[in-house]
């Protein structure tokens, strides 16, 4: 059978690869790349920035415990519309850091009062993550806003147009584009390797089971008045609201049309996100299903699926996503990459990543597994052959392999030391506000294909960034 030699760039050895960071090295297992050195350095007071927070929930805390290990960060202030929140956010830095960040309710009198801030985290729900990213930039202030960008085109269009106007660094919260395993996953094993061979389909899913889909509640006495949350756009529109309900808006946004995208934004533009990454480009079409099957009293569907129609450089290909809040359907979230040569699943996740070689078709991996670009899976066997299955129709079982290591840091540590690094001229950002607007702009239109029970073709004026 024939054998794939590995290709290299002039110059570039696995070793050098090594050492540069991508894999194995300086206590990282597939560390992150070299941007991340950038940050490491001395912690003068010229190269410190000052961080702010805009939002203080559980997002936040995902962030800032990513962030605690990047080195020459000052958190200066921070801001929540829930004073308990406000208060466990100055409380966790003093305790840590043993200095007390300015507190404030109101986005606006931060970023007027607090003029040293160079760089704002935004962590709010999505409705407010465009106005937020929009002040902040225009104050002068770089931005590093979460996923989805905005509940509607039009948000995270001016997103994008205050970050050119600005000149300021925006970088949108897709963490797996700095996270080391995808970017080897890509320019290594799928771009230089090409072990997939001709990638013809992908698969995505985000299951969540119902205990961990059911309504968030907190004691009325620590949440917002009625007036503060009318204040700040919890209401509804020609609605008189009970304090009851817009407290529960305020805990549960993402259940709500004019709050947020539901869950194909809120858990699939992650993944989604990696199709258009990984295909180079947005889908031509899209189709979808959904519909309120369990949670009967939502807005959104509660489940949700949909096949993008892609147009790649080597031919079509197709990618279909779900999203389930009703069942965790036997474990939580990953992609796979299908080829006529092999199959790449991926996931935040190392347990869910495994690859997979297409006998009869492709090339023997060996000379991979010697160069250490991949290794043979730990514990792979080929199911037994069962008397009852159908010669002729079945395939071979192919065979199990892995990436060569893991990252062992939180997973969106990458991308918010990639962001910092930016700031301090020393690396690009990995997904600024207009590459994440280019992949997140079909995302927009899966509720409404669903809806409509139609395939929508996606023009420019549906991608128009």
């Amino acid at each position: 059978m024939e054998t794939v030699t590995p290709s290299h760039s002039p110059g570039l050895t696995r070793r050098d690869f090594l050492r540069k960071g991508t894999l194995v090295g300086a206590g990282l297992v597939l560390g992150a790349p070299a941007i991340l050195k950038a940050v490491g350095g001395a912690e003068a007071p010229s190269n410190t920035i000052n961080v702010g927070f805009i939002g203080c929930g559980k997002q936040y805390e995902v962030l800032f415990n990513a962030m605690v290990n990047i080195p020459g960060l000052r958190y200066t202030a921070v801001c929540d519309i829930m004073k308990d929140r406000v208060g466990g956010a100055y409380g966790r830095i003093r305790s840590r850091f043993g200095y007390d960040p300015k507190r404030y309710i109101d986005a606006g009198d931060m970023l007027e009062k607090e003029k040293d801030l160079d760089a704002v985290i935004v962590s709010t729900p999505d409705f407010w993550h465009s106005p937020h990213t929009v002040m902040s930039l225009q104050a002068g202030k770089h931005v590093y806003c979460e996923k989805m960008m905005a509940h509607n085109l039009e948000g995270a269009r001016a997103m994008v147009k205050a970050m050119k106007d600005t000149g300021k660094l925006c970088q949108i919260g897709h963490q797996r584009r700095s996270n080391p395993r995808y970017i080897y996953t890509l320019k290594e094993l799928i771009q230089r390797h090409k072990i997939c061979g001709r990638i013809v389909n992908a698969n995505a899913h985000w299951n969540r089971a119902v205990s961990s889909s059911r309504d968030i509640t907190a004691p009325a006495r620590i949440l917002p008045n009625k007036e503060t949350l009318l204040k700040y756009g919890f209401g509804h529109e020609g609605e008189d609201l009970s304090v009851e309900e817009l407290q529960r808006r305020f805990l549960n946004w993402r259940l709500y049309k004019d709050l947020s995208g539901g869950p194909i934004s809120d858990l699939g533009a992650h993944q989604i996100d990696i199709f258009n990454w990984f295909f180079g480009g947005p889908p031509k079409s899209v189709i979808a299903s959904g519909g309120c099957d369990y949670f009967k009293d939502r807005e959104h569907f509660d489940n949700v699926m949909c096949i993008f129609d892609y147009d790649t450089a080597d031919g079509g290909a197709r990618a279909f996503y779900q999203v389930l809040t009703t069942t965790s359907a036997g474990g939580g979230y990953a992609e796979s990459f299908m080829g006529t040569e092999g199959t790449i699943e991926i996931s935040e996740r190392s347990a869910y990543t495994k690859i997979y070689r297409e006998p009869g078709s492709a090339p023997s991996w060996d000379p991979l597994v010697q160069q250490g670009w991949l290794k043979k899976a730990s514990a792979y066997a080929a199911p037994a052959d069962s008397s009852d299955a159908i010669a002729s129709y079945a395939s071979a079982a192919p065979e199990g392999f892995e990436l060569p290591g893991d990252l062992n840091e939180p997973p969106h540590q990458p991308h918010l030391a990639n962001f910092f690094a930016a700031i301090r001229g020393d690396a690009t950002l990995n997904c600024d506000a207009e590459e994440a607007l280019a992949s997140e702009a079909p995302i927009y239109w899966v509720n409404p294909a669903a809806e409509r029970n139609e395939t929508i073709l996606l023009t420019e004026e549906h991608l128009h960034t």
